[in-house]
């Protein structure tokens, strides 16, 4: 029985100490930040290629139509 609860002391005081133990804290708030921006990048990227895409289309549309 005492061996149990020592056991049981023993997993409360290293359960404790994980708690209160904030050095992965920062990480994590890190990895959100970059997440926050990729996502925000891929979002304005997909409209920014749209528009590059049509730009080039009407530069190849007036190419043509001036050599041909």
């Amino acid at each position: 029985m005492k061996n149990m609860l020592l056991k049981l002391y023993i997993s409360a005081q290293i359960m404790r100490d994980a708690l209160k133990n904030e050095e992965g804290q920062d990480l994590i708030e890190y990895a959100l930040v970059v997440a926050l921006i990729a996502l925000g990048a891929t979002a304005g990227m997909t409209g920014l290629a749209g528009k590059i895409n049509n730009a080039f289309a009407n530069i190849g549309t007036q190419l043509t139509s001036e050599v041909g």
